[in-house]
């Protein structure tokens, strides 16, 4: 691989810079420009890649955050702010830069070089953040937000699905707990309904209820939902009941207009 040559970091990004001495000012590591202008005896500073960075993670936050209201319209602000920090992490962000091979290609000064800059997670999290500035300011908005939603956000979103830890990230019990509060006729009842399978491999089947607190044992609605665990078995129902309930006012919404 050649450092110098950018063009496979573009095809791995899937966008073509117009501009691509953007794409080198996002790789420039403030040890790199540091030497050049110690090397230049110059008194004018030499531009690195930490105001892309600032930007970058702005608009990082930006474009995740609006997706998670859009796919999620009943998160209330702590469940959204929980799973945006999981997606905009450190920890979840290194690997993506990884994936890209950013490390490859950053221009480090030798300090960083040698003490194993192309590796470490604070610079590899700082370059992929200023590449996502350059693509916006090369190629606007919807540039950017594709490349995040495409690479970043829907890759972990559906790790997390697969793996189930999505319902425990994203707390539907607690988002639709928030969602019926605001409703005092109306409360939930959740009730262990089965267990069955071996000691080591339990499935616990929960049944939730939906319930109309006005009316006493009258049941707006019932889910069952099965999981290795009862936590799990109850944000599964929890979440089923939340989309039920997204439809239905998405319905009754749409209803209302045509009326009109």
């Amino acid at each position: 691989m050649n450092p110098n040559d950018l063009t496979p970091l573009e095809e791995a990004l899937g966008y073509r810079f117009k501009r691509p001495e953007i794409l080198l000012l996002a790789l420039t590591h403030s040890s790199y420009a540091r030497e050049l202008q110690a090397a230049a005896a110059s008194s004018d500073p030499i531009p690195d890649n930490e105001q892309l960075e600032f930007l970058g993670d702005s608009i990082l936050s930006f474009a995740v955050s609006a997706e998670l209201v859009q796919r999620f319209p009943h998160f209330q602000e702590g469940t959204l702010s929980k799973l945006r920090a999981q997606v905009v992490s450190e920890k979840y962000l290194v690997p993506v830069a990884m994936r890209f091979q950013v490390g490859a290609y950053l221009q480090l000064g030798r300090g960083e070089e040698n003490s194993g800059g192309r590796s470490k997670a604070a610079l590899l999290c700082d370059a992929l953040e200023a590449i996502l500035a350059a693509v916006y300011l090369d190629g606007g908005i919807e540039c950017v937000r594709r490349l995040i939603l495409e690479s970043i956000l829907a890759p972990e979103l559906e790790r997390l699905n697969a793996s189930g830890d999505v319902l425990l990230l994203t707390d539907y019990k607690s988002a639709l707990q928030e969602l019926i509060q605001a409703n005092s006729h109306q409360h939930l009842s959740y009730t262990v309904v089965g267990v069955d399978g071996p000691e080591h491999r339990k499935n616990f089947t929960v049944e939730l209820r939906l319930l109309d607190a006005s009316s006493p044992g009258t049941v707006v609605y019932v889910k069952r939902a099965a999981g290795s665990t009862k936590k799990k078995a109850e944000q599964e129902a929890a979440r089923q009941i939340l989309e039920h309930l997204s439809h239905k006012a998405t319905h009754e919404s749409e209803t209302s207009k045509a009326v009109n």
